[in-house]
């Protein structure tokens, strides 16, 4: 999809979402409490609305965190994502650097989709958004371009959509290929729910249950 938006005969995201802009969020941490476990990794996935007014996976951001100072990692947390906090090739950057990096994608792709905010999305999203505003806090970003308590959690919408919780259960219920082994690693999770989310949003609106008023457009 090309990087700015194109007029698509009344079909825009910014109408389907009030003025909201869709970004995907996944992020791999230390632990479970977003005050003093560490943030590993962040990845962001866009999408776009194209002519027909269904979405898509539009590109997809990740970045490697280094652990703020006094940050606690458990030890299961990492057996589980199969990450090294201090391998030498991570390339890892501060807290700071990388949401200052991320925000300034996601801030440029509210105003070319003509929104006015992001909104988060994540599956089971009040995890994902608890890590991100406390990582906010700790670096001082004073703009911080999501809405500040409003997500969209695609473990709730998958299971009315299909009956699944889980998020590669899900998948596999959509109809989405989900690979186990590439699990856990935040570009992946975001990519997989960012197709998830598409596939509820776009069969909601194949099943009559969305259409635009373009008298408003």
């Amino acid at each position: 999809m090309p990087d700015t938006l194109i007029e698509t005969g009344g079909h825009r995201i910014c109408d389907r979402f009030r003025g909201f802009l869709p970004v995907v969020i996944d992020v791999e941490t230390g632990g479970f409490i977003a005050s003093t476990d560490a943030v590993l990794e962040i990845a962001a996935t866009t999408v776009r609305m194209d002519a027909d007014g269904l979405l898509a996976v539009h590109r997809t951001h990740n970045f490697h965190v280094q652990p703020f100072e006094g940050a606690n990692i458990e030890q299961s947390a990492l057996d589980f994502t199969g990450i090294d906090p201090y391998h030498p090739f991570r390339e890892a950057i501060s807290e700071a650097e990388a949401l200052g990096d991320l925000f300034r994608v996601i801030r440029k792709e509210i105003r070319d989709q003509h929104c006015t905010r992001a909104i988060l999305v994540g599956h089971n999203a009040h995890f994902d958004a608890g890590f991100i505003n406390a990582a906010v806090e700790r670096a001082a970003i004073k703009r911080n371009p999501f809405h500040p308590f409003s997500f969209f959690d695609t473990a709730t919408l998958s299971g009315l959509a299909y009956g699944q919780t889980v998020l590669a259960k899900a998948c596999a219920e959509a109809g989405i290929a989900f690979d186990n082994s590439e699990a856990h690693s935040a570009a992946y999770d975001a990519e997989r729910t960012a197709e998830l989310f598409c596939d509820i949003v776009n069969r909601w609106k194949e099943s009559g249950g969305w259409m635009p008023d373009f008298s408003e457009v």
